[in-house]
């Protein structure tokens, strides 16, 4: 399968190396040090599962640049989604099919706008990845999942196509019937858990293990499985009780990457998550009044760390 990866980081870069190293054809877009890096050497992923490098000048710096694809995975930080939706429909690559393994439930309604539905899968994955250094990605623990499956009946031959090639890669593949419900869940999870470890500037074990802290993880989920309710998902009424057994269990260290972004400065993602959920609450006029204060507490670090 002819596949291009946008964007090569820590969950591009696993999985398009994956891919590569499982003889698939495969062209990362990259940028900077990074690209550059790959060009000359190839990447490298070091990884409990292996290590494996691509092929050297497997990487072009812009979609322009790339020729006729079958897969497009997107894996992109969110506010450059709107961008590559963009550059994607103006490209002739032979009308790909595309995958985004992005965070949320924003980047699929923003990628079917400029590409159309037909064209967009649906799909998330579960990984820890992260750049060390231009040209490898660590992978540090054995988590390694993706999940696919189709908006409509017309996708469902791609979709298994798809399945099958992560599976042949020795990636841990799902083919879902309900790709939607899958994605929202992810995302009520990944909202308490960056919401709380931000806004609290602490991990999960200091959030949990505080009465009014953990009272704001349960409210912060509770609010965006009402609202995934309310946009039509049938999440179980005990999902949010699982969610907070589930945090229960997770290593105490564990944080955020919206946390580790606030910490470096970097632009955070909050529009996209807990600001997302107000987005879409007020459409659906549900109250979601903890995610609204988190929004509005991080809101002067959402462009990066504010200046005196």
């Amino acid at each position: 399968m002819r596949i291009a990866v946008i964007g090569a980081g820590g969950v591009g870069g696993y999985f398009g190396a994956r891919l590569a190293a499982a003889g698939n054809d495969v062209t990362f877009v990259a940028r900077g040090r990074h690209l550059e890096a790959i060009r000359r050497s190839g990447l490298l992923v070091r990884s409990p599962l292996g290590e494996f490098r691509t092929p050297p000048a497997s990487a072009v710096g812009s979609i322009s640049e790339l020729g006729p694809i079958d897969l497009v995975i997107v894996a992109v930080k969110l506010w450059d989604t709107e961008d590559v939706a963009a550059q994607l429909s103006a490209a002739d690559l032979r009308n790909p099919y595309v995958l985004s393994l992005q965070n949320g439930v924003h980047k699929d309604i923003i990628l079917r706008r400029h590409l159309g539905e037909e064209r967009v899968l649906g799909g998330t994955c579960f990984i820890s990845a992260f750049i060390e250094e231009p040209g490898v990605v660590v992978h540090d623990n054995a988590l390694q999942k993706i999940v696919v499956g189709p908006y409509s009946n017309r996708q469902s031959s791609m979709s298994e196509a798809v399945y099958d090639t992560f599976q042949n890669a020795g990636i841990e593949a799902e083919l879902s019937t309900d790709v939607e419900k899958v994605i929202w869940e992810k995302f009520v999870f990944l909202v308490g858990l960056s919401a709380t470890t931000t806004a609290v500037r602490q991990p999960i074990g200091v959030v949990r293990s505080n009465d009014r802290t953990r009272a704001l993880l349960r409210d912060v989920m509770r609010e965006t499985a009402e609202v995934a309710q309310a946009s039509g998902v049938k999440l179980d009424d005990m999902f949010v009780d699982a969610r907070m057994e589930f945090c229960d269990n997770l290593p105490a260290t564990m944080t955020s990457s919206m946390h580790n972004d606030l910490e470096k400065g970097n632009r955070l993602e909050l529009p996209w998550l807990s600001g997302g959920v107000v987005e879409l609450a007020a459409k659906l006029d549900v109250a979601v009044p903890r995610n609204r204060t988190v929004t509005d507490i991080l809101a002067p670090y959402a462009a990066g760390r504010p200046s005196a």
